[in-house]
């Protein structure tokens, strides 16, 4: 016999997981993730840095709803989950100015060498800094998430794929591993797989993509200083940043993929550590471990978070691209009261004021777009 709830989330990675500690005690919620674990996938392979002058302005104003969510949660747990650490832009100067935003401030580029002096003098000419980004420690802030949920009654069920799902009468039914669940709403939290879902629920794909990412630990000769910036490449060719007595790099690919446990491919790492080695003084001697990502996005790159136009009780929550932990708990508080029925809270800062109604935004930027 089914288990009845009145949502199931499908998903365990950082939205599945922010969004059930958001319901969490306002209603009867399962969540069932494919893997044996939870947060397999993409946000295992997080570059763990909240950055509000990243993605558009959508992103930007939901990042700074996360931070401020973030920092009042910090005050109740034992290690925190943010820390400070300035994010660095460099290039030249157009691509530099493009890639800026209020959030960032531009430098001169003596203050960029001093702020990185691993940086060779003729790796770049201008540079861009966010002091507003900070560290995120993705593991605390997904054991957070978990407990909460748990703590409020939430079901987690791992090693349960979802193998059929269909609407009957007001309500859902799903399939998932050899479980059987009922509800009257359905979150689509499922990442790289938010698409196949859709078709495996009779519901209209929305052209979703998944694009790789791929990030390793190297060991260096000469580590970068405690408070070293994040740094990034304005043409996004690459990022580096401070690991301890290593540095974690990117060659920060968009290449298009298909739904997979994705694992870097020959030659791209070793091509990053010659590029590095040439434009730095870090010295790398060996990769310790890498891993690739699923970055999964809509077209216009913003995530989708609503009701389904066309199949009721299906609600979406995916598409977040490269932004998943930076915005992951304004879009549960969001995606919460939208499935409770309650009033959104509001999200803007005052670093970053919101130019329209939480209401108008969801409804001009979040809806499902067909």
């Amino acid at each position: 016999m089914a288990a009845n709830y009145d949502v199931v989330i499908v998903g365990g990675g950082i939205a599945g997981l922010s969004l059930a500690s958001a319901l969490a005690g306002q209603c009867s919620v399962a969540l069932v993730e494919a893997e044996q674990t939870l947060a397999y996938h993409t946000s295992s392979r997080s570059a763990r840095q909240l950055i509000p002058s990243y993605g558009p302005a959508v992103v930007q104003e939901l990042t700074v709803r996360t931070l401020e969510l973030m920092a009042a949660r910090d005050a109740e747990l034992p290690v925190p989950v943010l820390e400070p650490r300035s994010f660095m832009l460099v290039g030249d100067e157009a691509t530099v100015r493009a890639e800026s935003s209020g959030h960032m401030h531009p430098i001169t580029y003596a203050e960029a060498l001093e702020l990185c002096p691993a940086l060779n003098p003729g790796a770049f000419t201008a540079a861009g800094l966010d002091t507003e980004s900070f560290a995120c420690n993705t593991p605390v802030l997904l054991e957070d998430h978990r407990q909460r949920a748990e703590a409020g009654g939430v079901d987690i069920i791992t090693g349960a794929r979802v193998h059929s799902a269909q609407r009957l009468g007001s309500g859902w039914q799903l399939g998932a591993g050899l479980e059987g669940f009922q509800s009257a709403v359905v979150v689509n939290a499922a990442g790289a797989w938010a698409d196949e879902l859709a078709v495996l629920s009779g519901v209209e794909k929305l052209g979703l993509q998944p694009f790789r990412r791929t990030a390793a630990i190297v060991d260096v000769e000469r580590p970068l200083p405690p408070g070293s910036p994040m740094v990034c490449a304005a043409d996004d060719t690459y990022y580096f940043r401070r690991e301890g007595e290593q540095v974690l790099i990117s060659p920060s690919e968009t290449v298009p993929s298909g739904p997979e446990d994705a694992q870097p491919r020959p030659g791209d790492v070793e091509a990053l550590v010659a590029r590095l080695n040439s434009i730095t003084s870090f010295g790398i001697r060996s990769v310790a471990k890498a891993w690739t990502g699923l970055r999964t996005e809509a077209a216009d790159g913003v995530p989708v978070v609503g009701f389904d136009a066309e199949a009721p009780g299906f609600f979406w929550l995916a598409g977040q691209g490269g932004y998943g932990f930076q915005t992951s708990s304004a879009i549960a508080e969001l995606a919460a009261a939208e499935i409770l029925g309650s009033a959104i809270p509001g999200f803007a800062s005052g670093a970053s004021p919101v130019s329209r109604t939480p209401r108008e935004l969801a409804a001009a930027r979040w809806s499902i777009r067909r």
